[in-house]
């Protein structure tokens, strides 16, 4: 088996093919990035060294280049991480956010049906549901919820959600779409909330929290996610198909902070409220219910574990992201 890994330097990505070498040593990996900022080639070095992946620098927009790497490696299944994700970034400059995540998107389905690929897998995010209010706990994201987006990234995302579906009725490309709550985990960029608190706070710099920090977020560790892919990929009744993938851990973002703190031994007065972030989406929920109940996935991580190991490899792995925060 030979699979494309876009974006196979960030975050959830690398994560992946850790995740992919270690449940599927025969297969073959070529991971593509573009390596901007959150693409870490470092992260990959010592699989690229000894050869355990192929690694490309190639735009996903790039419709030349994307081209001639299916033609020379014609891979069997193409999972797509690749995507522009923060949101404060994407409300001040959104242009980037709609070239990479939907146009990048159709540039690999593109490609995909004119190589033949067996499998076509994007990742997506429960953030083009919009969000949930804080008074109605029993209300959650299904996969029925209707796509309502409060951002131009979630907006890019959802626009690439429908494009793959779009792909699966017209060319009867063979697809899957999963909507994966906040992760958390090794090797996330500093900006992110979970790392960039973890990293303050080590440094003893203000931890900044939006607003009062009541805002509501589901918490999966990154490795339970890669789990959830690798079954819905290597399912052929999931084809056309969209799951959500959640761990029924919501957490204010406050007690987030709070939590680090206690971790790291430091004074919750280092939290200092700022500004709340336009639009911001007060909760974010999903139920997991169909993945569990079609592919027998679940959560094996609970949270009071996943963020003392995360905290643990950031204490651990300090020249991995000493370096981005001198950038």
């Amino acid at each position: 088996m030979k699979i494309i890994v876009t974006g196979g330097a960030g975050f959830i990505g690398s994560n992946f093919i850790f995740y992919m070498l270690e449940k599927h040593p025969d297969y073959k990996l070529i991971c593509v990035d573009k390596l901007t900022y959150a693409g870490n080639l470092n992260t990959l070095k010592n699989l690229i060294a000894e050869e355990k992946i192929n690694f490309f620098k190639i735009d996903i927009c790039d419709r030349e280049r994307i081209y001639n790497l299916f033609e020379r490696e014609r891979p069997d299944m193409v999972i797509n991480f690749a995507a522009e994700s923060h949101v404060d970034r994407s409300i001040d400059n959104p242009g980037i956010f709609l070239f990479t995540n939907t146009l990048g998107t159709g540039v690999l389905l593109d490609a995909c049906v004119k190589f033949g690929i067996k499998r076509y897998h994007q990742i997506s995010t429960d953030e083009v549901y919009g969000d949930l209010p804080l008074d109605r706990p029993d209300l959650f994201f299904t996969e029925s919820t209707p796509i309502k987006t409060s951002s131009p990234y979630s907006a890019s995302k959802a626009g690439a959600d429908l494009l793959t579906l779009a792909y699966h009725r017209t060319y009867k490309l063979p697809v899957s779409v999963s909507r994966c709550s906040n992760n958390y985990g090794p090797y996330h960029f500093p900006e992110k909330l979970i790392p960039l608190m973890i990293i303050n706070a080590l440094h003893d710099k203000d931890l900044p929290v939006y607003g009062k920090g009541e805002n509501v977020r589901d918490w999966l560790y990154v490795r339970d996610h890669c789990r959830a892919v690798d079954m819905i990929i290597h399912d052929e009744n999931s084809v056309g198909e969209v799951f959500n993938i959640g761990g029924h851990n919501e957490m204010k973002n406050i007690d987030i902070v709070k939590l680090i703190c206690h971790e790291l031994g430091k004074p919750e007065s280092l939290i200092k409220f700022v500004t709340d972030r336009k639009g911001h989406d007060l909760r974010y929920a999903i139920d997991p219910t169909k993945i569990h109940e079609r592919l027998g996935w679940l959560p094996e991580t609970k949270f009071s574990d996943g963020i003392k190991k995360t905290i643990q490899w950031y204490l651990n792995n300090k020249s991995w992201w000493e370096p981005l925060i001198k950038r």
